[in-house]
């Protein structure tokens, strides 16, 4: 099989699913692909341009869980539970997210259907109001996927539901306001 950038992409998700993101190295993807380091680098720069398009890939995916129809609220929420749910499919998947350095063309789609949902609800500053909902979902999940314990996931869905109606019931105050 040839080297190109899909080969490597999908050989580093496999590593990530198997051993987490701590013990994703080149040198390992290397090793699995039969290659040297070297080899790598002429596919993406380095690792975190590496990083970048795993993120990407799963942005990819969690857009794919975006409804168009719908209260803001429900919509924001589809959004939310989409970026969460790709984030959980992988081992400190969203430790690769809340690092991500250079946003590409599916963090920009996945964002721009949430800023859209967001001004099109009238939330003043809805950029503002935007990394506020994806902080939550980064933050939420970066604590949830580094804690590791036995807590089941029925609690854990509930805990993540609470917190961001808590976020929802915020920006519905600001909505209100701007109407006044």
């Amino acid at each position: 099989m040839a080297l190109n950038q899909a080969v490597v992409l999908d050989a580093a998700i496999e590593l990530l699913d198997e051993t987490g993101l701590d013990e994703l190295t080149t040198r390992k993807l290397a090793d699995r692909l039969g290659v040297r380091v070297g080899a790598l680098y002429w596919h993406y720069a380095n690792k975190q341009a590496l990083l970048d398009a795993v993120a990407e890939h799963m942005l990819a995916v969690a857009t794919r869980g975006v409804r168009a129809s719908g209260t803001w609220r429900e919509r924001v929420t589809a959004i939310a539970n989409a970026h969460r749910e790709t984030m959980l499919a992988h081992p400190d998947g969203a430790r690769v997210i809340a690092t991500m350095s250079a946003p590409g063309p599916a963090a920009t789609e996945f964002l721009g259907h949430l800023l859209t949902t967001l001004a099109d609800a009238g939330i003043p500053e809805h950029e503002a109001c935007a990394d506020l909902v994806t902080g939550f979902v980064n933050g939420f999940t970066v604590e949830e996927q580094a804690r590791r314990t036995a807590v089941p996931r029925s609690l854990r869905d509930a805990a993540f539901a609470t917190g961001l109606s808590v976020v929802l019931d915020g920006l519905a105050a600001r909505v209100g306001r701007a109407q006044r």
